[in-house]
């Protein structure tokens, strides 16, 4: 193999690694950053920090539908915002609904940028099909119950009417089982003994820690995004810094170096005023800070859920 193919090999290894362990991994490494304040490492995960300029922002500027693109930043804020629920709970479905919308923005970045995107689509498909499986059970047990008291009363109850103390029974309760919000997944899989803390399983727990640590680093980039001067730092730049901060912390030497390429092939700034379907620079500011406030909120109630579980550091 000539010196121009053994290249040509090495970066479809690593970008191909990149893309298969993309939320694994642990080194940490100093590095200078392009941002204008710097955050330290223990005020990453902080309420304050997350979502700080929504508020101030929220203002109304009119979401626009942007024709003949697949993002719509407006459908992203949508499910974002229906996502939060009383008693510092996140609904798993608005939750999911909003990472569709962040892939389909990953995607307008470039295609090494789209193959990230992949992955991350398969941790939403985990949670997914666990949820799935879960209301089929709870339809199975439920007709099962529904028989055994017609073959009692001669009658059978009406589908989706439940059977007297049946509920108890059933897998996650009478609200719609247990991949219904954060807190219920959490709850019913530690008691399932679905979550293991010293070694790697499959569970919709771990699966959402890896789509946490995404969705900051995602959260962080538009705000920074939104907070940079026009002359300032380059999107790639700042993408590049808010990684560092963040998934850098769990991914290994060879995917960072992967990930350098991907920020190397990020679009200018004129390219997210289009893809919000902004009008002046000023408008897609306002927008940027909505969308990252959204994340923020999101973010800030799963981290609490997480940390109160235990669960911030599943192999």
């Amino acid at each position: 193999m000539g010196v121009k193919g053994l290249a040509a090999f090495t970066i479809i290894f690593i970008i191909a690694l990149f893309c298969y362990m993309w939320l694994y991994g642990a080194l940490d490494q100093q590095w200078q950053y392009c941002l204008k304040v710097y955050i330290a490492k223990d005020q990453v995960n902080s309420p304050s920090l997350l979502g700080r300029n929504s508020s101030e922002n929220n203002v109304l500027t009119p979401l626009r539908v942007c024709p003949g693109q697949k993002f719509q930043a407006g459908d992203l804020l949508k499910h974002l915002q229906a996502a939060p629920v009383l008693a510092n709970d996140v609904l798993l479905k608005p939750y999911l609904a909003s990472w569709d919308e962040l892939i389909k923005f990953l995607k307008t970045l470039g295609p090494i940028m789209g193959l990230v995107s992949q992955e991350i689509e398969s941790k939403t498909s985990i949670i997914r099909k666990l949820a799935q499986k879960e209301e089929e059970d709870i339809k199975r047990l439920l007709r099962e119950r529904q028989s055994e008291a017609g073959q009692v009363s001669g009658s059978s109850l009406p589908l989706g009417e439940p059977f007297p103390n049946s509920y108890s029974k059933l897998p996650g309760g009478a609200e719609g089982g247990a991949y219904v919000s954060v807190r219920s997944m959490m709850e019913a899989e530690l008691a399932r003994g679905l979550v293991d803390f010293t070694q790697l399983t499959v569970s919709g727990c771990r699966t959402l820690l890896r789509l946490h640590r995404a969705l900051l680093w995602l959260q962080l980039f538009l705000q920074s995004l939104a907070d940079e001067d026009e002359g300032g730092c380059s999107p790639a730049q700042l993408c590049r810094d808010t990684y560092r901060l963040t998934l850098a912390q769990h991914h290994t030497f060879w995917v960072k170096q992967a990930a350098e390429l991907a920020f190397k092939a990020m679009p200018e700034r004129a390219f997210f005023h289009r893809l919000v379907c902004a009008k002046t620079p000023v408008e897609t500011v306002i927008i940027l800070h909505m969308v990252s406030g959204a994340i923020g909120e999101v973010y800030n109630r799963t981290q609490l859920a997480l940390e109160e579980h235990g669960m911030l550091a599943l192999p």
